[in-house]
């Protein structure tokens, strides 16, 4: 029965529903949801740093429940947003309707659509990985497989990383620099791996042309069959996601940073360069990727069996809460450069 806490992850995308289903303020239920109810249950919920043993492990391991939670994401997300578009072609929505429900949307898709396909990408099994690109497409991020899984992973509480936010950095300048880095990262590693395997850009084996093709169809099928009107929503619902997703990376690692070894290379990854939080209402909704630290200590488990390490830097908060914090930098500075490690911290 403890298991069934992860249904809770499905509250967001029927908080989506609900408001495609009952429009008016209640467009904007979503994020309400995401960012004032989810944050109260985190402070009045209790935080558990309990671990499985080996026994419970194995047995989540071949459980295949927690994969199908994962599974029902991808009929779930774009279902989601095939309704919001297709509904588009016959009710009039009111402009405060359409950006409520749009942010709505986008919130879905990132928490469900992009959050899932994390987890999925980082699977052994092909089917998943093609899962995990899937999922990907409504958020117009499919460059993250490539960045994430071959850049994030190698380059993780360093400069060389777009996903890890600087000391003092704001938000809302991460937003920019991650965005834009990440996409410009992940040609580069692309380049490069064509480079090794000896293959021209054209090659079946440029995913990144692929993915760009992929994703220009999918808004050109949903201009030609419900309108140019439609596509744009459809880039404001990815826009949404990436911003929610950019948000999540800004607070992964902000301000952690590893140190070069006397051959000029960086320290081994290790559970003390993500930031860990417990707080179990964050947990189930995000499919325990708040359990961050030992998600980079060891990229393939799977999120059922994630640890908690005490070595690890602790938020105050759960994830979406510290999200919510963040956007207001004097108070994330505030709360979060204090409980930097001192030796990670910029000199002065």
């Amino acid at each position: 029965m403890k298991d069934l806490k992860y249904l809770a992850a499905y509250s967001i995308p029927l908080a989506a529903i609900l408001g495609l289903f009952l429009k008016g303020n209640w467009a904007f239920f979503t994020p309400i949801f995401a960012f004032v109810i989810i944050p109260i249950f985190e402070l009045l919920l209790p935080v558990k740093t309990e671990n499985l043993n080996a026994e419970e492990v194995t047995i989540k391991l071949k459980n295949p429940f927690f994969d199908l939670l994962l599974y029902l994401n991808l009929p779930l997300v774009f279902g989601i947003v095939g309704w919001f578009l297709w509904s588009l072609s016959w009710f009039e929505y009111s402009t405060a309707e359409l950006v409520g429900l749009t942010i709505s949307v986008g919130i879905a898709v990132g928490g469900n659509g992009i959050n899932v396909a994390h987890e999925l990408g980082h699977r052994k099994t092909r089917w998943e990985k093609i899962l995990a690109k899937i999922l990907l497409i409504p958020a117009l991020y499919m460059h993250f497989y490539v960045e994430h899984n071959y850049g994030h992973h190698l380059n993780a509480a360093t400069a060389e990383d777009p996903a890890s936010a600087r000391y003092n950095q704001t938000v809302y300048s991460f937003w920019f620099t991650s965005m834009f880095r990440q996409y410009a990262s992940a040609w580069k590693i692309q380049l490069d791996l064509l480079k090794r395997a000896n293959k021209t850009f054209f090659s079946i084996q440029n995913d990144m042309l692929f993915y760009t093709i992929i994703q220009l169809l999918y808004l050109g099928i949903i201009a030609y069959l419900l309108g140019p009107f439609a596509a744009g929503i459809a880039i404001g619902i990815g826009i949404t996601s990436a911003i929610l997703l950019e948000t999540i990376n800004y607070i992964e690692h902000y301000g952690l940073s590893r140190n070069k070894t006397k051959s000029g290379r960086y320290e081994r990854v290790s559970e003390v360069h993500s930031w860990n939080s417990n707080h179990v209402m964050g947990r189930v909704i995000l499919y325990e990727l708040t359990r961050h630290s030992d998600h980079h200590f060891k990229s393939t488990k799977k999120y059922q069996t994630l640890e908690y390490h005490d070595i690890s830097p602790q938020m105050p908060f759960g994830y979406p809460t510290s999200m919510l914090l963040s956007l207001v930098p004097p108070l994330w500075f505030a709360i979060m450069n204090k409980r930097i490690p001192l030796e990670m911290r910029p000199a002065g």
